[in-house]
């Protein structure tokens, strides 16, 4: 990855800090209606759409960036980065961020950012590594 070809690096980050903004805002506003973990059928349903909404955000990236090998990898990486660290705090203050959801919800919707995360981190590792 040259320098000439490192113009996707800011605009990817944001990209995913308004995917993580977006998401907390939903489910701080209604993450009652999503995190049921008394159903095992709602929250395998959550489990499973993730996987392609955040497939279909990683290749709509790459394409739109039109990143190759590395790059796609650098820009998983880098879409996930914004979440994954500003989550950190919301699930240690998960009770006055979301007090629409009790206090015994933060496992579940701490294991389904993780599931989110790394669907984006293995589409892009699979993408970037793959040969053409």
């Amino acid at each position: 990855m040259d320098k000439a070809n490192q113009s996707f690096i800011l605009p990817v980050l944001f990209i995913g800090f308004l995917v993580w903004l977006f998401a907390t805002l939903a489910f701080r506003f209604a993450g009652q209606y999503f995190f049921i973990t008394e159903s095992p059928v709602i929250l395998t349903m959550l489990y499973l759409v993730v996987v392609p909404s955040m497939a279909f955000l990683s290749l709509v990236t790459f394409k739109k960036f039109n990143l190759s090998g590395l790059e796609k990898i650098a820009a998983g990486a880098l879409l996930v980065l914004p979440g994954m660290i500003i989550d950190t705090f919301v699930i240690q203050f998960f009770e006055p961020i979301f007090p629409n959801m009790s206090s015994d919800k933060a496992a579940s919707f701490g294991s389904w950012l993780m599931w989110a995360y790394s669907t984006v981190l293995v589409t892009s590792l699979i993408c970037g590594l793959r040969q053409k």
